[in-house]
């Protein structure tokens, strides 16, 4: 599957993107020069300098420590928004494929509420009543991505359920929890898999994007969106807080999509592109 995602050129950048970005945020106490939080009022809205080696923001804070610790953030949020979200997605969609009517249509009608906001507009109806702060971001944006990983796992209950193999385990015998288990949701999980990939740049930006606001995650700590409102405030006084936090998150959205796409492609014959 790496072999077929690096023989493509999007794949290939996606992946060097992603590992870069990830490496950055695990490394990021290795990696900075600075203690993200650490104020250089001497050197505020400073250019990049032997330093500082991308900037400094307003407050003197070095820009490229900050930058990293953001990774932190911004890749724990997602990853911890998409598996919550995956597990529940898929407990809830084979739940109301295998439930009674009842069951199933009251499930699907809270997709369909959750669903017929866009997300950014029901994150914001969110905070205002969970609030800002981190733990309540990965909360709401756990809540909008549910659905999507619910709808695709009960579209694949429903397909694989009546597929010859799995009659053939109930004439045998199989109890209905067992061939849940070891049939249903193995032949499930790579689509969902994909799609979560898929959906990390989504959480990425969502979170950004609410840190942009005010509403997502608090000061001090280094969120690549409370930069970009910082660096947007100062911004005739230096462009590299603005171009630090953008580049960063147009990296992460972008080598994540493209590694979506990649393995999404790697992994579907009928999407797969060979050279």
């Amino acid at each position: 599957m790496l072999r077929r995602i690096w023989r493509s050129p999007s794949g290939r950048l996606g992946l060097i993107a992603t590992l870069l970005v990830v490496f950055g945020g695990l490394a990021a106490p290795l990696l900075a020069t600075h203690m993200p939080n650490q104020l250089d009022v001497a050197a505020r809205l400073t250019p990049p300098s032997a330093a500082h080696w991308l900037g400094t923001d307003q407050l003197g804070r070095d820009l490229f420590s900050r930058g990293l610790f953001g990774t932190r953030i911004a890749i724990g949020v997602a990853l911890s928004v998409t598996a919550t979200a995956l597990v529940a997605g898929i407990l809830l969609g084979v739940t109301a494929a295998s439930a009674p009517p009842a069951v199933e249509r009251t499930i699907l009608a809270a997709f369909d509420i959750i669903s017929s906001f866009p997300s950014l507009i029901l994150a914001l109806a969110l905070v205002a009543v969970l609030g800002p702060g981190l733990l309540n971001i990965i909360i709401l944006v756990t809540i909008v991505f549910i659905p999507q990983f619910g709808r695709v796992a009960r579209a694949q209950t429903l397909a694989i359920r009546e597929r010859p193999f799995i009659e053939a385990e109930r004439a045998l015998g199989a109890s209905g929890p067992r061939i849940m288990l070891f049939h249903v949701l193995p032949n499930i999980v790579g689509p969902i898999v994909v799609l979560a990939s898929m959906n990390i740049p989504v959480a990425i930006t969502l979170e950004a994007g609410l840190s942009f606001l005010g509403v997502g995650i608090r000061p001090p700590l280094a969120s690549w969106g409370s930069m970009l409102f910082d660096g947007f405030t100062y911004l005739e006084q230096s462009v590299w807080p603005v171009l630090v936090a953008g580049g960063m998150l147009t990296l992460a959205t972008l080598g994540f999509t493209l590694f979506g796409e990649s393995l999404r492609d790697a992994l579907d014959p009928k999407l797969r592109r060979e050279p």
